[in-house]
């Protein structure tokens, strides 16, 4: 079973996934956690592990019962071992992090619903070996991952003047704190400007 993906080499996963893919500024998906995790950064990192994990454990599963999965019924399967690695890292937030899961609520489970693992598992996994399908969901979460955690990074430097929790010298003490950063309102203009940014770098890019 051979797809358009088939050919690709591990540096060309690497670089899709990272850059000319991006899940965020190239594909606009996985948007509700951009807005809802990222105003604090230990909280973006926590997700953005735990969406990695998932979808690259997901896309080598996918890939790896692909010859066994009845067509009809894949788009389920696909759920199923979703939902079954979400599980596993909600349980062990619950288990050894309580209060990170309780901070990120119930957007660990949402994971499930995200359209990156879906999408990468239907686009990639389903017609490729286990290890590249394993690296196509890594790297695409990777790519997800960079970018919340540079809109993570500005909304709570610029909104509570911290970094991680820690106070940053000048945000912390002089820096007159700007609270829209730490609602959603803020999610969506540091967003847009990274967008806007990471697009005319690739228009500049091919031009070259």
């Amino acid at each position: 079973m051979n797809g358009q993906t088939a050919t690709k080499t591990t540096n060309q996963i690497i670089l899709d996934g990272l850059w000319r893919d991006n899940p965020i500024f190239r594909q606009i998906l996985g948007i509700c956690s951009t807005l809802a995790v990222t105003n604090n950064v230990t909280n973006t990192a926590v997700m953005c592990i735990s969406l990695s994990l998932v979808t690259a454990l997901s896309c080598a599963t996918v890939s790896a019962m692909k010859e066994w999965t009845p067509k009809t019924v894949r788009m389920m399967v696909q759920v199923l071992i979703i939902a079954f690695y979400v599980i596993i890292v909600d349980i062990l937030l619950r288990a050894y992090w309580p209060d990170m899961s309780r901070n990120l609520g119930p957007y660990v489970g949402l994971i499930i619903t995200n359209c990156i693992v879906m999408g990468r598992c239907e686009a990639f996994a389903q017609s490729n070996r286990p290890w590249p399908s394993f690296l196509d969901g890594l790297f695409s979460g990777l790519g997800y991952s960079v970018i919340l955690m540079v809109i993570a990074a500005i909304r709570e430097v610029m909104g509570m003047g911290t970094l991680a929790g820690y106070p940053l010298p000048y945000f912390s003490t002089q820096w007159d704190k700007w609270v829209i950063m730490v609602m959603p309102p803020g999610a969506f203009f540091v967003l847009a400007c990274l967008l806007w940014l990471c697009r005319s770098i690739g228009i500049k890019g091919k031009k070259s």
